[in-house]
């Protein structure tokens, strides 16, 4: 078997396989490319300024290290609708930490356990009960927001200032040099390091076997449960990191309300990016890539005065039902010959 296994691994792919591979690479760069074109002629004072790269750059670290763990469970044929309240969650408790006079580290600690809590949960009922993802974060979707709201009294919770608030924050002229505000940073260097275990570890390769076929994966000797909820509280931490810079981004606030919707955008994201939602693929580099569209999509939207939020909702609901119908051509290309 283990020959076998080795030349399948070294066969020259298919050019069926070579052109849905460039297919997925090309294409959210393409689509990236046409909506930054796209902005820049309908606003190009306001659209394309220095401010507002950066502007663009702090929303996209937010989602796009929420998204990096969001790719590991969709790779994984899982999903994670709950992704926007456990950011609000997270600033919550890191707020409520730092009121009751914990330091900012220990506060933002807090605040990614309190986030891998909510995986660990999740990972427990889909395996336990054998519930879908789909239904047991719908339902957390409701419930994690109800308990951000309940811990934060229904209002927002203003905190003292600390070096988190300038994780996410525009860089003052005496920084430029640093090109990228810190949390910017922080999503590169949490994407080489998802990258990395996706890729070269062993819990990377399950992700990818349950995700492709979980029966098989079964009996190949995967622990498909106990690697089913590694894999939540896995993705939940960068949900955790997210809400810290989300916590930074709001300067140093902590508001149950925040993050609403976002599960929409990092769905989308990790879906353009060219995973599939029947799991078995999907990569990080296409994960950033998808999260920075649609984060130029909320912007571009906001930038152009014709265009309400409604219409934000639309072409972002739009770009979801794009890039699925994109997945299922791909697959479909992959399986006819």
């Amino acid at each position: 078997m283990t020959t076998t296994l080795s030349q399948k691994e070294t066969r020259p792919g298919t050019s069926s396989e070579d052109f849905s591979a460039f297919l997925g690479t090309l294409g959210p760069i393409m689509g990236l490319f046409l909506v930054v074109a796209a902005f820049a002629v309908l606003e190009p004072r306001t659209f394309l300024t220095l401010d507002n790269l950066q502007i663009i750059l702090l929303n996209t670290a937010v989602v796009g290290t929420a998204a990096l763990g969001a790719t590991v469970i969709i790779i994984a044929g899982g999903i994670d609708l709950s992704v926007g309240s456990n950011i609000a969650l997270c600033t919550v408790v890191i707020a409520l930490c730092r009121l009751h006079g914990l330091s900012p580290a220990v506060a933002a600690i807090l605040g990614i356990v309190a986030g891998a809590c909510v995986g660990l949960l999740i990972g427990t009922l889909v395996t336990w009960l054998n519930i879908s993802s789909f239904i047991v974060t719908l339902g957390l979707w409701g419930a994690v927001r109800g308990l951000a709201k309940r811990l934060a009294g229904g209002s927002e919770i203003s905190t003292p200032p600390s070096w988190i608030s300038h994780l996410l924050q525009m860089l003052p002229p005496g920084q430029r040099w640093m090109l990228m505000p810190p949390g910017v940073w922080l999503l590169v260097v949490l994407s080489l390091f998802v990258a990395g275990v996706l890729r070269y570890t062993r819990f990377g390769r399950h992700v990818f076997a349950i995700g492709s076929n979980e029966q098989t994966a079964r009996l190949c000797g995967v622990p498909v449960a106990r690697t089913k909820v590694m894999i939540f509280v896995f993705a939940t931490v960068f949900a955790g990191i997210a809400g810290v810079l989300q916590f930074s981004y709001l300067n140093n606030l902590g508001d149950p309300t925040t993050a609403n919707g976002y599960e929409l955008n990092v769905i989308a994201a990790v879906v353009i990016g060219g995973a599939s939602l029947s799991g078995g693929k999907g990569n990080i580099f296409g994960t950033l890539v998808g999260a920075l569209l649609m984060t130029v999509v909320g912007n571009g939207c906001s930038k152009v005065p014709r265009l309400t939020n409604a219409d934000q909702d639309i072409v972002t609901g739009a770009i979801i039902v794009a890039a699925a119908a994109f997945d299922q051509f791909r697959q479909s290309r992959a399986t006819a010959k």
